[in-house]
């Protein structure tokens, strides 16, 4: 396990160190993802500079924060960011506790008896199959075009594949060539916590990727190509960031004329969503989208009961409004 320094000494360490502890925890033992850690290392560094000001002691021990703190610290945030997002932040600060004291670094958590606000729901963002169609139909013909290019190509088999699968985009980033087993059509994902699952993947999502492997090894340096087996490629060859894929979605759906704001994780919710209207069971898409929980997959049953409740009224003879 992965300690935090002077964890015997007399006195408990300071926050800098527990966090830098933690940080190594969560890449060591939990095999977290870039982007979570980058995460959890935000909302932390947020705290610290909260308490920098409260107590005029950038770096306090441990035993010098209260509860008092830490909702003095959720409390300033209610004004300025979503409750979502503070709900989040809390989330990673009894995720930083409990590791504390799984290491029995602290006996004490400041973070027990602060209170979750309240959210709402949301109805997760998604686009309808009309939509989703003509997005897909639209980078396909732009990729076939004469004077297209392996990153039009590229483009085409982002999208594909991510609707087909259902797979983060941090995994889609994170596949490698041998990931795919196109003669078996399944993608092996190395998801949350670097565990693995194996997804179908469809027939339109194979063709753009044999497309675009076509020509990025045409049109790319052999130099470009060498020392990464990344199946999806920036222009300098290296491996395409999560970032750039949201660059490139906005881009791609402004240029066919979809102005609605819609991320790539938008995708994987129009994925969830299509299935379930199509008839697909809760725990068939659970393990398509590689949620450890199914209550993380049924916040898919709202949008389901909407599209139910639109066909009823629009159909039965007395459920018309």
């Amino acid at each position: 396990m992965v300690e935090v320094e002077n964890q015997n000494s007399r006195q408990p360490p300071a926050l800098a160190a527990a966090i830098a502890g933690f940080a190594a925890y969560l890449t060591k033992e939990r095999g977290v993802s870039p982007e979570t850690l980058r995460a959890y290392r935000s909302d932390l560094r947020q705290f610290r500079d909260f308490l920098a000001v409260r107590k005029g002691n950038r770096d306090p021990r441990l035993d010098q924060i209260e509860d008092a703190d830490v909702s003095g610290f959720l409390a300033q945030l209610l004004g300025s960011v979503q409750k979502s997002s503070v709900g989040r932040k809390l989330s990673t600060l009894r995720s930083f506790y409990r590791y504390l004291r799984e290491m029995e670094v602290i006996t004490n958590d400041p973070t027990v008896t602060a209170m979750s606000p309240k959210t709402v729901r949301k109805v997760p963002a998604f686009l309808n199959i009309d939509d989703l169609f003509h997005f897909l139909n639209a980078l396909k013909q732009n990729a076939h075009a004469a004077a297209s290019r392996w990153r039009r190509k590229r483009n085409w088999a982002l999208f594909e594949c991510l609707y087909s699968t259902g797979i983060r985009v941090s995994e889609l980033t994170g596949m490698d060539r041998p990931d795919l087993e196109s003669e078996e059509a399944l993608v092996r994902v190395r998801g949350k916590g670097n565990k693995q699952r194996i997804v179908p993947i469809g027939a339109p999502a194979l063709e753009a990727i044999a497309l675009y492997l076509e020509a990025v090894t045409k049109e790319l340096a052999p130099a470009d190509l060498e020392g990464s087996k990344a199946l999806f490629r920036n222009a300098r060859g290296g491996r395409l960031s999560p970032r750039s894929v949201s660059r490139i979605l906005e881009q791609e759906m402004r240029r066919c004329g979809l102005w609605q704001h819609l991320s790539p994780h938008g995708l994987r919710h129009s994925f969830a969503t299509h299935l379930l209207n199509a008839g697909a069971d809760l725990r068939s898409i659970q393990e398509l989208l590689g949620h450890a929980s199914l209550s993380t997959t049924q916040r898919y049953t709202h949008v389901h009961l909407d599209h139910l409740m639109e066909v009823y009224d629009r159909t039965h003879p007395r459920g018309r409004k």
